[in-house]
């Protein structure tokens, strides 16, 4: 897996609002640099696992209740994300939610307009989010908050694997589904090793093993949660779509704060 400058440039002005020099990110696009910017994709989580944990961090130290500082962070990731992980809940849920062969849950997803199953779907995990990231911050375990958006952004990687093919000949999912392979081990490992560090310096002895495990053992939940769901959105869909990746990454992280609190 190689992850050089353009990759990640184009990731991060793909997947955030970071301004990035247009030097960066101009030229052609293929698949096949569709395939190592997703690899670059944790790396953005990293990112913005980082300024999740940093805004937590701050807010903390206000006078403001916990759950409002919990739903300012959500705010700020959705805002820093355009919000585009969001829709993906949105027309995923109401996709899943409807009944017919792929074209029409395909059909669905692409309307545009928001059902009540795609409603219900984004309050959940806002929800789910808001008071987590409160319940985390409150506590002082702003490193597990972060973990928690970066591992949603490693389920993007496994969302887009080898064994998985585009529903659509254009699109976002053309270019970027099944192209995913060495990465999807490698960032696996990676994110495992760094829960276990993040989990282990969470106690207040010299390392916490307990808390090790915990955050390594989220970590395997969150691929494997994210691989089924994946599995089961080709299935209904006739293979995987950009919208599903961006569920993938909300349902990853939402996944990833009840694990850590648990």
């Amino acid at each position: 897996m190689a992850v050089s400058p353009r990759p990640v440039a184009v990731a991060l002005s793909w997947l955030t609002v970071v301004p990035i020099p247009r030097r960066l990110t101009d030229g052609e696009f293929d698949r096949a640099l569709g395939g190592r910017v997703m690899a670059a994709v944790p790396v953005v989580g990293a990112f913005l696992g980082t300024v999740a944990a940093l805004a937590a961090w701050g807010l903390s130290a206000t006078n403001l209740p916990g759950a409002l500082a919990g739903v300012l962070v959500v705010i700020l990731l959705a805002v820093g994300t355009r919000g585009m992980h969001v829709d993906g809940v949105a027309d995923t849920a109401d996709g899943l939610g409807c009944y017919g062969p792929p074209e029409r849950v395909t059909e669905v997803m692409r309307s545009g307009s928001v059902g009540p199953f795609g409603a219900a779907t984004v309050a959940a995990i806002l929800a789910v989010d808001a008071l987590g990231f409160a319940a985390l911050a409150g506590a002082h375990r702003w490193p597990e908050l972060g973990l928690a958006v970066a591992l949603g952004r490693v389920a993007a990687v496994v969302a887009a694997r080898w064994t998985l093919s585009p529903a659509h000949t254009d699109g976002f999912g053309a270019l970027v589904v099944g192209t995913q392979k060495a990465s999807v081990a490698v960032w696996t490992v990676t994110a495992a090793l760094a829960a276990g560090l993040v989990g282990g310096l969470g106690a207040n002895d010299w390392f916490d093993t307990a808390g090790t495990i915990r955050a390594v053992a989220v970590t395997v939940v969150v691929i494997a949660a994210t691989w089924l769901f994946t599995r089961h959105c080709a299935r209904r869909m006739g293979g995987i779509t950009g919208d599903v990746i961006g569920a993938a990454i909300e349902l990853g992280t939402a996944i990833a704060v009840i694990g850590v609190l648990v």
